[in-house]
């Protein structure tokens, strides 16, 4: 992938502060209420359409300069593993975004899988987006039935409304058990909490080297290849759906929410990855 497509990526929650007040029409738009409402059309009285001048189309844009904005979440691992933290993984990549960004070591987390992510997509404690713990383990008392409550918007749904392309890639997980059927109800699967595209699968794990896929809320069968690994897969998919979007509409800044499978169990490691760190770990973690 080139690098120019992502030169202007911000790797975190950017304030919407900046959504609110921009306008991206001629109209002054209020972006105070989601979604933005179409302006009133003028009314004629003229009878010959030649003689009427054509109103603008009504078309939502992202306010000028909106960057993009890609979120990386990595599962099971702790904040000293990566080599960016003194770790004794190699991760030059975040080594490269690390000395160029902000590093934060002081931050509130439930340390579980469902909470963290839907806390991280909403801006709310996990127990008001009804996630008290893992989509397994929900229950009918508060704050834990598994199901994101309407009051709480998706920041994928925020800024999909306010002209953002987005997609969502790899591991979800933020689905109550008795909804991800093929069945429905889709009401809080990606596709429908602000997320244009999906590739992954719904619960908290799967195979690596046969997994369950579902491409939006249809389930697909990987492609068949030597080697295969569904983070390489989920990896194309992403880069893929970002050149056809920044290809059809160069102008439009994207949200991709990319959340691997691995290093979460089943721990289905590629050959070449077990062969580079043998022996780092003999003695034990």
């Amino acid at each position: 992938m080139k690098h120019s497509i992502f030169k202007s990526i911000w790797i975190t929650i950017i304030p919407l502060a900046s959504l609110v007040t921009a306008c991206s029409t001629p109209e002054k738009l209020s972006r105070t209420v989601l979604p933005i409402q179409e302006p009133e059309r003028p009314t004629y009285s003229e009878l010959d359409v030649r003689n009427v001048e054509t109103p603008p189309l009504f078309e939502i844009k992202a306010p000028k300069k909106a960057p993009n904005v890609l979120i990386v979440l990595i599962d099971d691992i702790g904040f000293g593993g990566p080599n960016t933290f003194g770790g004794p993984i190699q991760t030059p990549t975040l080594d490269r975004l690390a000395a160029d960004g902000i590093s934060y070591n002081n931050f509130h987390t439930t340390a579980l899988c469902s909470p963290t992510r839907n806390a991280l997509k909403t801006g709310r404690n996990h127990h008001t987006a009804n996630t008290g713990s893992i989509m397994e383990s929900s229950t009918g008392f508060p704050g834990n039935t598994g199901q994101v409550p309407n009051s709480v918007a998706p920041l994928a749904e925020m800024l999909r409304l306010n002209g953002y392309s987005t997609g969502a890639f790899g591991k979800w997980h933020e689905t109550a058990a008795w909804e991800t059927s093929v069945s429905g109800p889709f009401d809080r699967w990606p596709t429908h909490q602000g997320f244009d595209k999906f590739y992954g699968f719904i619960g908290g794990e799967t195979d690596q080297w046969y997994p369950l896929v579902y491409d939006g809320v249809t389930k697909v069968t990987p492609p068949k290849m030597d080697n295969y690994h569904f983070t390489v897969d989920m990896t194309n998919q992403a880069v893929n759906w970002v050149k056809a979007q920044q290809s059809m509409t160069p102008d439009k800044p994207f949200f991709m929410y990319f959340a691997t499978g691995a290093v979460h169990a089943p721990h289905h490691v590629p050959k070449e990855w077990i062969a580079k760190y043998k022996g780092r770990f003999d003695a034990g973690w």
